[in-house]
């Protein structure tokens, strides 16, 4: 699927290629997070909801107007509903749960599914998924994996995630069938509780530099 084809919330990630995926446990760190990755050039991030005030952090980002704010760690339909709520423009989860790729499906709301078989990926396929997640990629044979999935799957796009670093992100880049590349390297939760921003705008602009010069080249 082509990136013109898909809803914007994809198509922007597909332009961006990075999708910073991050877990806030204090709200306030919303507002200088947000300016680090804005500041670093990637107007765009992926909040897991794994901690008590995540909804909260989602509700701030997203009320700013100048990020692409999406929501991790769905599980349940009351999950999505709730960071819909909140104000997320996509949603990712974990893995395919029926429930929630037919919510999302029936509401109209862009969902990335986690997958690692061709029998998931076509599950979610068949709910309506534009993209899938491939996760956690470094235990499923990373890039490998992805290239053995280009000829039979043609019209599939990835977003791999889970134990990419700053080192491995060209090798993902570099693949036709990978819409973006998603991580935590981008802001470490020591830097996050230390108010490392400056370190974090840093390791964002390399990654933006990194993803520029891999699409030109492309």
């Amino acid at each position: 699927m082509s990136a013109n084809n898909l809803s914007s919330p994809l198509a922007e990630l597909a332009r961006l290629r990075l999708l910073p995926i991050l877990t806030l446990n204090d709200p306030a760190l919303a507002g200088p997070l947000a300016q680090a990755l804005l500041n670093g050039g990637l107007p765009c991030v992926e909040l897991t909801l794994r901690t008590p005030r995540a909804l909260e952090s989602v509700k701030v980002l997203a009320s700013r107007g100048d990020l692409l704010v999406g929501a991790g760690t769905i599980r349940t339909v009351e999950n999505a509903r709730a960071a819909v709520e909140a104000g997320a423009k996509f949603l990712v989860s974990p893995a395919c749960v029926p429930d929630v790729l037919a919510w999302c499906r029936d509401n109209g709301v862009p969902l990335t599914p986690g997958c690692v078989t061709p029998s998931e990926i076509e599950l979610a396929i068949a709910h309506g998924c534009e993209v899938v997640k491939f996760f956690p990629a470094s235990n499923f044979g990373g890039p490998s994996t992805l290239k053995a999935y280009a000829a039979p799957l043609p019209n599939v796009r990835f977003i791999p995630t889970g134990g990419i670093s700053q080192k491995t992100l060209p090798e993902y880049l570099a693949l036709k069938n990978v819409l973006a590349v998603g991580g935590g390297w981008f802001a470490p939760a020591d830097d996050l509780q230390n108010n490392r921003f400056s370190e974090i705008e840093q390791r964002v602009r390399t990654a933006v530099e990194i993803a520029a010069t891999i699409s030109s080249i492309s």
